[in-house]
């Protein structure tokens, strides 16, 4: 199954290099050539792993991992660096990496523990029930919800719908499907029931509910998930 794999790297001949080992591997690799770009692309989109460089123009690796932490991130993050103090990997691991490496290194064993963490790791969609979400982290098993680490509350129907759109994220779904699958209609003809519910999840998970990033209306069509 394809991974999503971000490499903040500034080195172009490592970016090149590792990209293509790991497409080669199956997997679905964007890259980031500075911390500050790579903060974003972690915190915004659904990936599985993150290969992050310690020396990183705008921000270094060891900031973005905090970072990462703080707001709730707890996609797995293998750092890299090529220095090889002791205290550099000990302070790495405080702050919330998963593993490290230093340069130069083996392809094969990187390669290695990619594969490790990825095993370890949720992905978006898969048996395991568990999303990320930039800093919105879902449960479906457990019927958990939070975002930037803490306990979102959520209503029956709210969680219904978040789980529906979750689960078809990346795809249109009307208002009416909505209607059938969430409410089972049970008497409700009015997409208004939708369009309040979505507007309640916004409330509750977007950053900044008039300009959702997640949740998206589809004009005349119905809603998605971003994906």
């Amino acid at each position: 199954m394809e991974r999503r794999i971000l490499l903040v790297e500034d080195e172009p001949g490592l970016v090149m290099t590792l990209g293509d080992r790991l497409r080669n591997e199956g997997h679905h690799v964007e890259s980031a050539g500075d911390g500050q770009t790579g903060l974003e692309m972690a915190s915004n989109g659904a990936i599985d792993l993150i290969i992050l460089d310690v020396m990183l123009p705008r921000k270094n690796g060891m900031d973005v991992c905090r970072d990462l932490r703080q707001r709730g991130i707890s996609t797995p993050v293998l750092m890299l660096t090529a220095r090889g103090q002791t205290v550099d990997k000990v302070v790495g691991l405080k702050i919330g990496a998963d593993d490290y490496m230093t340069k130069p290194f083996e392809m094969i064993e990187l390669l290695a523990r990619v594969e490790a963490l990825l095993r370890r790791a949720p992905s978006f969609g898969n048996a395991g029930d568990v999303y990320q979400l930039g800093s919105i982290h879902i449960d479906l098993r457990r019927t958990e919800v939070s975002r930037h680490g803490k306990p979102v509350t959520l209503s029956a129907k709210e969680f219904q719908l978040l789980r529906y759109l979750v689960e078809h994220r990346g795809t249109t779904v009307s208002r009416e499907t909505l209607l059938s699958e969430v409410w089972g209609y049970g008497g409700v003809t009015s997409s208004r029931t939708v369009d309040v519910h979505v507007a309640w999840l916004r409330q509750k998970l977007e950053e900044d509910p008039r300009q959702p990033q997640w949740i998206l209306t589809v004009h005349g069509l119905g809603y998605k998930l971003s994906g």
